[in-house]
């Protein structure tokens, strides 16, 4: 991973079905929707927040867990329902002071394409599909849902050379 860009780091933006999640949709028999999002991934992301990154979810869909799941991690940046991802991780940028240099994305499909080439490090899950494969700056060995997030926090940390300061704190 590119240290440089990686040092100027003030923002990882993530998609969430297909990276948070491992993409499938659980419906149960009262039609109540279910989603199950690694342990592992949730500590990797406060991680980078005691680290000084702001983390953010951008989805085309929109959800009561998604915005559950940000408030138990500490995720004040949450943009639910829209389709065009770098649209929104620009307006994201601009409400927050950043430039796209400073930003990090990362996710799995054809409607991620756009938010990934805008920022500095785009960041893609092992399953993604090939055409965000292929652009991604970076990708995990790991797929969505099963601590891809994970070990790009820990890439990010590292390459911010920030990683030992962060994993000291639990030593």
């Amino acid at each position: 991973m590119d240290r440089a860009r990686a040092s100027a780091l003030r923002l990882l933006a993530l998609d969430v079905d297909g990276v948070l999640t491992d993409g499938r949709l659980y419906y149960g028999n009262d039609g109540e929707e279910l989603k199950a999002f690694n342990i592992k991934d949730g500590l990797g992301l406060k991680l980078l927040q005691r680290a000084g990154v702001a983390v953010a979810i951008i989805t085309g869909r929109r959800s009561q867990i998604v915005e559950r799941r940000a408030a138990e991690l500490g995720i004040a940046h949450v943009v639910q329902g829209r389709e065009d991802k770098r649209v929104a991780l620009e307006e994201l940028c601009a409400s927050l002071g950043l430039e796209l240099t400073q930003c990090a994305y990362m996710g799995d499909d054809l409607p991620d394409l756009g938010a990934l080439r805008a920022a500095a490090i785009g960041l893609a899950p092992a399953d993604a599909v090939a055409a965000v494969a292929a652009a991604a700056d970076w990708q995990s060995r790991y797929a969505g849902g099963a601590g891809c997030v994970r070990e790009a926090c820990e890439q990010l940390l590292h390459a911010m050379d920030r990683r030992e300061a962060i994993e000291a704190v639990y030593r």
